[in-house]
């Protein structure tokens, strides 16, 4: 791939759309967007559009967006779209690594908190931390009175992040289950918006 890509990501996805393309040989520009946004997903939208603002006169030939909708309900689409810039497919970054297990798992059983990763690796700031429950313990129940299990989503099931993974689920006192999903589903719709 000889054209100048630039990949405004979500900071969850970033490390992996780099090590996809390290390993693709796809040279993309990944512009990481803070990953703390999906606590407050107007930044995402916010952002977004400040760096289409400033990739646009770049030289870019392909301007590509590695988030799925996160949370700002048509908002990110609707700046995407006056710029053109195609995204990946989904409602949350956990149909972009395996849609169909995310439908069978909330289909099976709806009260399933899921975690990729990032998201099991970073829980104690990205959760704990930032609903309060550092502070105010008392609140994991209000917060998690609907769930019933994590199930863990895993791109590299490696020990360290199973670890990470049964901490986040002890943090909210439940069960953890875990599928190994990898990096396939973000890989295919990667190659799917370079070919278009």
């Amino acid at each position: 791939m000889s054209a100048r890509v630039g990949v405004i990501a979500c900071g969850a996805l970033a490390i992996h759309v780099r090590r996809i393309a390290r390993r693709r040989g796809w040279s993309l520009d990944v512009i990481p967007v803070p990953a703390l946004h999906h606590n407050h997903p107007e930044r995402i939208v916010a952002d977004v559009r400040r760096w289409l603002a400033e990739l646009a006169p770049a030289g870019y030939e392909q301007i590509l967006c590695a988030y799925a909708d996160c949370g700002t309900y048509g908002a990110l689409d609707t700046v995407l779209e006056e710029a053109g810039v195609p995204r990946l497919a989904g409602e949350h970054c956990y149909d972009v690594f395996a849609a169909d297990e995310v439908a069978d798992a909330l289909a099976a059983q709806p009260g399933t908190y899921l975690l990729t990763d990032f998201l099991a690796r970073t829980f104690e700031h990205t959760v704990i931390e930032e609903l309060g429950l550092d502070r105010h313990p008392e609140l994991r129940d209000t917060y998690f009175a609907a769930y019933t299990r994590v199930l863990w989503l895993a791109q590299q099931p490696t020990a360290a992040n199973r670890a990470a993974a049964q901490r986040a689920a002890d943090a909210i006192g439940l069960p953890l289950e875990m599928r190994t999903v990898g990096e396939a589903g973000l890989e295919h719709q990667l190659a799917g918006l370079l070919a278009a």
